[in-house]
């Protein structure tokens, strides 16, 4: 193993450029790119006030291995794949270590972030606080851009004019006073050394080529999971995917495709969750261990079902969006619910048709939290219990569940002290508003919560004091005024410009037909909607509400 230096700039020109020693390229076994543009901007920063970030490992090889380019122009909706570059023998430089710090500069100085490209604010640099920004760095759009704003790529590659640079975009402006030319003098300068001039970037390469017996691929893969798991760049799941893709070169593809088809209808399905439910289809249990994967018999395994296990998968899935009206993420606390349902289906396709109370298991396992904290022993239980009777008996699963310490019981108070932001509400508006459109095209245009009685007006009414006399305490505390009995679902339409606002509810509901008034369960007794009647209004559509959700307050399941 060697150390080698260079410069950002040389760095980021050798990036998929086979004239560099055959290019630095992405093998296969690493993850998407996953940084904000704020940790971009963070990243450049700390270049800029010479802090160290971190030694890159590469591997010098001439195997026949699948990697791909580093991304320029950066999209979320990129696919990995279309990034793949054509299997080859030649020599070539694969980043096993530092892929987000590569590809993040990569973005700054030779692409864009979602079609913005990154602007130095050339009059930064004041001293701050460790943790705070002292070089502003921001993706904005080349069109509205302002200054002192200019462009950063501009800086780093007219690098052997500094003078030339500075001077130019003193020029442009008017007025500067001497201290701001200086700073942009200063500015200038110390991105060039540091981009430029100063060999920042330390790699150590382990060299396959010249020495070929020292590092076989099975002990790169090794010296990847080692390299990055002692940080936070991967979760276990991305060490498991390493050692999935480095025996199946369609793993990508495939785990792509599956994602991206089960979160078509609103959902958002993970690879972690879908690693995780092929282990415990496999009986290998839902723990991640990465034991499981070195030794190949469950990387064989998943390869050889892959078509069943995401045909289970898919299965499920259809299930919830038809069958529950838990159609959006929002409703879906957490997708572990699901992975003893996928078991059922996986193992005995035949009779999951005639399971009877699946969306009772569901909605009842899902509006409880019974699969949260660290269910993978409980996911195994009821997996073994499936395995034992070859059944899913939903009274027997939710005797393991209580079994193992859990609450399966919905009570009056349970759905009452639901509340604007409470982590189960929307399962309860998805199962209540089964006609509203939960995947519109366009994220905005999703439902949205609304307060009945306006938090605004209900912030403004005070009661007395009983030590100081004076009329200064709030009548309704946050509670009263977030309350479900104080919150509806309205379309984005109703909720945006021109809508609904700061609107009271005897104005908002005046003309609307008993149709209306049914779907938001609203009393419909007109002296309720006033603001003095608050108080009333609440318990009346408690009551309603209570009536709305009385087939879930069942004890005998």
């Amino acid at each position: 193993m060697k150390n080698q230096k260079e410069t950002i700039r040389k760095m980021v020109t050798y990036l998929n450029n086979e004239e560099k020693d055959g290019g630095f390229w992405l093998p296969n076994i690493q993850r998407p790119f996953v940084w904000s543009e704020e940790q971009i901007e963070r990243l450049f920063d700390s270049i800029m006030r010479e802090y160290p970030i971190s030694t890159l490992l590469v591997w010098r090889t001439n195997a026949k291995i699948k990697c791909r380019k580093f991304i320029d122009h950066y999209k979320q909706s990129l696919k990995l794949f279309d990034f793949y570059v054509t299997e080859n023998n030649q020599v070539k430089l694969l980043v096993l270590d530092g892929q987000q710090r590569l590809q993040a500069m990569f973005i700054g100085l030779k692409g864009s972030y979602e079609r913005k490209e990154l602007f130095f604010n050339v009059l930064s640099g004041d001293l701050v606080a460790p943790e705070d920004i002292r070089y502003q760095f921001k993706f904005l759009n080349a069109d509205k851009v302002k200054f002192p704003w200019i462009k950063f790529k501009d800086i780093i590659f007219n690098h052997n004019k500094f003078n030339t640079i500075a001077q130019s975009i003193i020029a442009l402006q008017d007025d500067l006073s001497n201290e701001e030319k200086s700073r942009i003098f200063d500015n200038v300068a110390l991105a060039i050394n540091q981009f430029c001039s100063l060999e920042f970037l330390i790699y150590q390469e382990l060299d396959s080529v010249d020495n070929p017996e020292a590092y076989q691929e099975e002990d790169v893969v090794e010296i990847f999971i080692r390299a990055n798991s002692g940080g936070t760049q991967l979760g276990k799941s991305d060490l498991l995917f390493s050692l999935l893709t480095s025996s199946w070169d369609d793993a990508d593809e495939e785990l792509e495709a599956l994602i991206d088809e089960l979160n078509r209808s609103g959902y958002s399905f993970t690879r972690d969750f879908i690693l995780k439910t092929c282990i415990t289809l496999l009986d290998k249990g839902a723990q991640y261990d990465v034991n499981k994967f070195r030794d190949g018999v469950t990387r064989e395994e998943i390869i050889k079902n892959w078509d069943n296990i995401a045909n289970a998968i898919k299965d499920v899935k259809d299930f919830l969006f038809g069958k529950t009206f838990l159609q959006t993420d929002k409703a879906v606390p957490s997708y572990l619910a699901l992975i003893p349902i996928i078991y059922f289906r996986y193992h005995y396709p035949k009779k999951w048709s005639n399971i009877q109370q699946l969306d009772t298991y569901i909605l009842r396992t899902l509006l409880t939290g019974a699969f949260s904290g660290n269910p993978d022993k409980l996911i195994d239980k009821l997996t073994r219990k499936i395995k034992e009777t070859e059944e899913f008996n939903v009274k027997q699963l939710f005797g393991v569940i209580r079994a193992d310490g859990r609450n399966l019981e919905i009570t009056e108070s349970n759905i009452l002290g639901q509340h604007y932001s409470s982590k189960y509400i929307h399962i309860y508006f998805n199962l209540w508003y089964q006609r509203f459109d939960y995947h519109p095209a366009y994220y905005a245009n999703l439902p949205q919560i609304d307060h009945i009685f306006p938090q605004s007006v209900l912030r403004k009414i005070k009661t007395i004091n009983p030590n100081t006399g004076r009329k200064d305490i709030l009548k309704y505390l946050q509670f009263d005024r977030d309350q479900i009995a104080n919150c509806m679902l309205l379309t984005a339409q109703e909720n945006g410009a021109g809508g609904k606002k700061d609107i009271l509810p005897e104005q908002w509901f005046s003309g609307k037909d008993d149709s209306y008034l049914d779907l938001h369960l609203i009393p419909k007794e007109r002296e309720l909607w006033k603001l003095d009647n608050y108080q009333q209004f609440i318990e009346a559509r408690k009551k309603l509400i209570l009536e709305k959700f009385s087939f879930m307050i069942q004890t005998n399941i």
